[in-house]
């Protein structure tokens, strides 16, 4: 079992910059898969990007060259660090991680792009 908590949202005008973290309760080093996924009002929710153990990562379409997941296995945190932000971006971001076939989900954080 793991707690995830999400920080680091807010609200930025197109073109900037934010930075969400995802703090886990224990040590994500043995977690194979962690994402981030996003919400916006009145849409599915849906895959931004993923990391796995290795550090290998995958990312959708629409935020590749843009955003960039990352780990600190010593920190137990996943970063989303996301640049040239679009009002289309905005939504509520989760983070997510795969334990042993069970998925545990942050509370989600706010992000609002600004044209």
């Amino acid at each position: 079992q793991v707690q995830l908590v999400e920080y680091g949202g807010g609200l930025v005008q197109a073109g900037g910059s934010l930075r969400l973290s995802c703090a886990a309760s224990r040590t994500i080093f043995s977690i194979g898969f962690m994402g981030w996924y996003r919400q916006a009002p009145g849409k599915q929710r849906e895959l931004v990007a993923v990391i796995v153990r290795s550090g290998g990562t995958n990312y959708a379409d629409s935020v590749k060259g843009r955003f960039t997941i990352s780990r600190d296995n010593a920190k137990n945190t996943v970063y989303l660090q996301m640049n040239s932000l679009k009002p289309e971006d905005t939504a509520v971001y989760y983070c997510q991680a795969s334990v042993t076939g069970t998925s545990y989900w942050g509370q989600g954080t706010q992000v609002t792009v600004s044209s």
